[in-house]
C-alpha cells in the first residue's frame, strides 16, 4: 500500500439542492457511457455526487443509527465507498463529509476490469464498493440469524452495492455525467488499499463528464475563438 500520509484529508463542500432533472427524466435519461472524459469534476459536484451515492440524509434513522440515501439490511450500513482519483485513493465519510486519506498515486487502472481491451483508465473518478462483514454481523439493527449466514451476507451486500449505483447513475443522468458500474481488480486493490479480512472489494463505478459532451464544447470554443 503507498503511504497515505502524502495525501491529506479533504473536507468536502456541503451537498447543494440543485434542483436540476426530476426523478422521471432522470430515469429516463439513465444509461451506461463507457466514453469518459479525463476532465476532472469540480469539489462541489463531486460532494454532490457521493452524498447522492450514499450521504447522510437524516440524523434519526432506523435503530438509532443516522439514514443514508441507500437502504442497508437492518442499517448496517456495511458498503463503505473508496474513491480513486488521479492523486491517490480516499474513504469517503459520509458522517463528516469529508475523504480521508488512504493510498497515495494513481490506482485508477485497477479498478478497471481486468484484461478488458480498449477501454483506458482516464475516467476523473473511480468509485470502490469495498463491503465490511463485520458491521453485518454486527449491525445495531435487527438481529436476524441470516446476517451470519456466508450466503445470506453475499444476497444483502451485492444488492446494496446496486442501491448505492443505482443512485449514482440516476445523479450522473440527471447532472448530465457519463457513468459506468463494472468489475475491477479485486485482489490487487484489496491489497492496494490494506483491506482487513473481513473487508473485500466487489464492483467498482466510473463517473465523469461524457467524451462526447467534452469534445463539442472544446469544438464549439474554437469555433467562438475562430469567429
Amino acid at each position: 500500500m503507498t503511504n497515505p500520509e502524502a495525501l491529506q484529508a479533504v473536507q468536502l463542500p456541503l451537498p447543494t439542492n440543485d434542483p436540476g432533472a426530476s426523478v422521471f427524466s432522470a430515469l429516463e435519461q439513465r444509461k451506461t457511457t463507457r466514453e469518459i472524459s479525463a476532465t476532472p469534476l469540480p469539489r462541489q459536484l463531486l460532494s454532490n455526487l457521493l452524498w447522492a451515492a450514499c450521504g447522510v440524509n437524516r440524523t434519526a434513522g432506523p435503530f438509532g443509527v443516522p439514514g443514508r440515501t441507500a437502504a442497508s439490511a437492518s442499517n448496517s450500513q456495511e458498503i463503505d465507498i473508496y474513491v480513486a482519483v488521479k492523486e491517490g485513493v480516499y474513504l469517503y465519510d459520509a458522517f463528516n463529509n469529508l475523504l480521508a486519506p488512504i493510498a497515495a498515486g494513481d490506482l485508477r487502472a485497477s479498478a478497471m476490469t481486468p484484461g478488458q481491451r480498449g477501454i483506458d483508465a482516464k475516467a476523473p473518478v473511480q468509485l470502490i464498493y469495498v463491503v465490511d462483514v463485520h458491521r453485518l454481523t454486527h449491525t445495531a439493527g435487527f438481529q436476524e440469524p441470516g446476517l451470519h449466514d456466508p450466503e445470506v451476507q453475499k444476497s444483502y451486500y451485492y444488492v446494496d452495492t446496486g442501491l448505492i449505483a443505482g443512485n449514482v447513475h440516476l445523479f450522473a443522468a440527471a447532472q448530465g455525467l457519463a457513468a459506468w458500474f463494472h468489475n475491477c481488480d479485486k485482489a490487487g486493490l484489496a491489497k492496494s488499499l490494506g483491506l482487513r479480512p473481513e473487508q473485500r472489494v466487489l464492483f467498482a463505478q466510473s463517473v465523469g463528464y461524457p467524451e462526447k459532451k467534452i469534445a463539442e464544447l472544446e469544438g464549439s470554443q474554437n469555433y467562438a475563438r475562430r469567429a
